[in-house]
């Protein structure tokens, strides 16, 4: 399998990020999306491939099908804006993404399935793979097309609150992802979360509600982080999330561009999950552009995984 770009979010003590997608506000790019994103809700399968190490479910890596079903539940909170839920806004610039997503009904093969498909590691043996590679996709990777591949992996408790999730941008004409950050063709295309930040849980850590799924499912489809490339000229061409030119940590807003109130609850931060409550309506559209336009993307949406 050739090099994958992947889109990191991972939190170091020093609070050090790798950032893979960029954009320019001097780059010479009218912004194709629409002002409005359709009424109805877009339904998107998505699979969870659990890796662990022959634990039996519900303990560690193997997560129980109660976690990964309420993580879920969370991910549509989030993007649906439901009230009596963390992820209900009232700003003015928030808003429902009218996007929902739901656990694949069935396999590859037709046969009936709850959307999970748990793997035991010591049981295949596949090559290591170099680093920024998808190492799991060997283990099993499903037609994207068709399903939205999410892996959880089985990494050792000791990365708590140090390695979060990473995702896959699409190939697309929009602004700020560029040609070098688009998946490669043998590239697997999709979402890898540390099992342990996968779902709600109690663990001592600012990323425990199970926004960490929320944010990469944001790059998944097409978000940026609001500080794009990292000065006040370069953004992540959504008017409507204030400029910034640093990442955005933490709980505490502050003044970025222009003397603007940062948007601290902004997905697309890497903020605390309990500050996280809002997609703003540029980003809802940029997000609806990318299931109109990108081929895979917009084929999720008939996918027999539906069904």
């Amino acid at each position: 399998m050739e090099s994958i770009k992947w889109e990191w979010s991972i939190v170091v003590f020093t609070m050090i990020m790798l950032v893979i997608a960029s954009c320019s506000k001097d780059e010479e790019f009218e912004s194709p999306i629409p002002n409005d994103p359709k009424e109805e809700v877009i339904l998107l399968p998505v699979v969870v491939h659990v890796m662990h190490k022959g634990e039996r479910v519900g303990e560690g890596p193997n997560i129980s099908e109660e976690r990964i079903k309420r993580q879920i539940e969370i991910l549509n909170e989030d993007f649906r804006r439901k009230e009596g839920t963390r992820g209900f806004n009232d700003h003015p610039d928030g808003g429902d993404t009218k996007i929902e997503f739901v656990l694949a009904k069935q396999d590859p093969d037709g046969m009936p399935i709850n959307g999970i498909n748990r793997i035991d590691t010591t049981e295949v043996q596949v090559p290591i793979l170099g680093y920024n590679q998808n190492h799991f996709a060997q283990y099993a990777y499903w037609d994207p097309s068709e399903y939205i591949n999410i892996w959880t992996t089985p990494l050792p408790q000791s990365t708590e609150c140090l390695v979060l999730g990473i995702s896959t941008l699409p190939e697309t004409d929009l602004p700020g992802i560029k040609p070098s950050s688009w998946p490669g063709p043998n590239d697997a295309e999709g979402i890898l979360i540390n099992w342990i930040h996968f779902g709600a849980s109690n663990i001592d850590c600012f990323a425990k509600f199970g926004r960490t799924l929320t944010h990469e499912m944001g790059h998944y489809l097409g978000l940026l982080h609001p500080w794009g490339a990292g000065d006040c000229e370069n953004n992540d061409y959504c008017d409507d999330t204030p400029a910034v030119d640093k990442p955005v940590y933490g709980n505490q807003s502050f003044l970025g561009c222009a003397g603007e109130t940062v948007m601290m609850g902004n997905y697309m931060n890497w903020s605390h999950d309990e500050v996280m409550n809002i997609f703003t309506k540029d980003q809802i559209a940029r997000m609806h552009y990318v299931l109109e336009n990108h081929e895979g993307r917009k084929a999720l949406q008939s996918s027999p995984a539906l069904d």
